[in-house]
């Protein structure tokens, strides 16, 4: 989906104008025109705006143009798992279950992998085998490459 059918759509679930638009994100209605005709796409302030207005992320306004994984450990992310700032904002980096009101939960990389252990083994996938998997994988996300 291209960024000018995202806008359009959520404006119009939002059953709002593109002059109300306008107003909620401070520019013009020829602006909001412009982004649904596709001739411009907004700025990074703005779509800050729309991201909190609309309540999705910045990576859906642009049409889901990359997958995100959670930098902590490592679970697909959309709208309804990417964490959020203490102010509401997206953080596209880590889910609401590893990053919470601006905090981390897992500080140690023992403590969530054996957490994802006991959560992930089953008959398929022995804890033998998911332990030697996330030891292997979670230090190559950002979150632990940076401790």
């Amino acid at each position: 989906m291209q960024v000018k059918d995202v806008i359009l759509e959520l404006r119009t679930k939002k059953d709002m104008t593109q002059e109300e638009l306008a107003e909620k994100v401070f520019v013009t209605r020829q602006a909001v025109s412009r982004w649904e005709s596709g001739e411009t796409v907004p700025n990074t302030e703005t779509l800050k705006l729309l991201s909190k207005l609309f309540d999705v992320s910045i990576n859906t306004l642009l049409g889901c143009p990359h997958k995100l994984i959670c930098q902590c450990c490592g679970m697909p992310l959309d709208d309804t798992s990417i964490s959020k700032e203490p102010d509401g904002s997206f953080n596209e980096e880590y889910c609401k279950w590893c990053y919470t009101d601006g905090k981390f939960i897992y500080t140690k990389l023992s403590q969530l992998t054996d957490f994802l252990v006991e959560n992930t083994a089953n008959e398929r996938w022995t804890k033998e085998q998911a332990r030697a998997f996330y030891e292997e994988e979670l230090p190559k996300l950002n979150y632990w490459k940076n401790k």
